[in-house]
């Protein structure tokens, strides 16, 4: 078995060590015999979705997206949307996350219109919403508790046709409103979370990993454990750490 993996904008939309989540992802393949291929796509490279089986977007500040809107719109936005719509695999963080929605909409009334891969919107706010927090994944998103760092001041809410990643249980989470945190949309797992998210999350990371050799191969056998002494450790400190905040 193996696995094609796209990091989107890599050298523009890597915020707080979001380049992790690649490493770590490539690293759990290879310990279970898995054979991975990562390549990169940026700024005027085209995109052929149908050579990747998980795509990953890291998080950027605002004027970063800013960059990226023509870019998207010379056509890569529509081929990530039909990714999307055909149930490949995405992470999305933080700027990754809102630019996969409809629009962003800045505190002083500036409007960024983005692809609407998946039906939600973000409202800029004057303070920022920021610190450790963590959050409990849906039952069809892992069930795990997930710890992570939030930095963010946009707001984002969400449309009916997209569930939340998961409740949140200390921190903001999507608009510090209404307790949800990410979206999940057919495949896409979308979160607030940097830190990078799944070195000390490697629940979530596996379920991540196994939707996407489920929906290449179809029954495909579930991923053999690690020892994930190191990264359960790290894990359960900061979870920890919030509970007694």
């Amino acid at each position: 078995m193996e696995l094609n993996i796209c990091h989107l904008y890599p050298d523009i939309l890597n915020l707080y060590g979001d380049r992790g989540n690649i490493i770590t992802m490539k690293r759990r393949l290879e310990d279970r015999g898995i054979k991975v291929n990562i390549e990169e796509c940026s700024i005027g490279q085209p995109l052929d979705i149908s050579r990747y089986d998980i795509f990953f977007i890291g998080g950027g500040q605002d004027f970063e997206q800013e960059v990226l809107l023509r870019d998207l719109a010379s056509g890569k936005g529509r081929g990530i949307c039909s990714a999307v719509e055909d149930e490949k695999v995405f992470l999305a963080i933080c700027g990754g996350y809102q630019m996969l929605g409809q629009y962003y909409k800045t505190w002083d009334g500036s409007q960024l219109d983005f692809i609407g891969a998946i039906d939600i919107h973000t409202i800029g706010a004057k303070e920022r919403m920021i610190g450790n927090y963590m959050f409990r994944t849906a039952p069809e998103s892992s069930g795990a508790v997930v710890v992570g760092f939030e930095n963010h001041s946009g707001k984002t809410y969400l449309g009916d046709r997209v569930a939340p990643l998961g409740t949140v249980l200390k921190g903001y989470g999507n608009n510090g409103e209404d307790q949800t945190e990410g979206a999940r949309y057919k495949n896409v797992f979308a979160t607030y979370s940097h830190g990078s998210l799944l070195p000390k999350n490697p629940v979530l990371c596996d379920f991540i990993l196994q939707t996407a050799l489920v929906r290449k191969y179809g029954d495909a056998e579930p991923l053999a454990p690690l020892d994930d002494t190191l990264e359960n450790n790290a894990h359960d400190y900061m979870e920890q750490r919030l509970q007694k905040g």
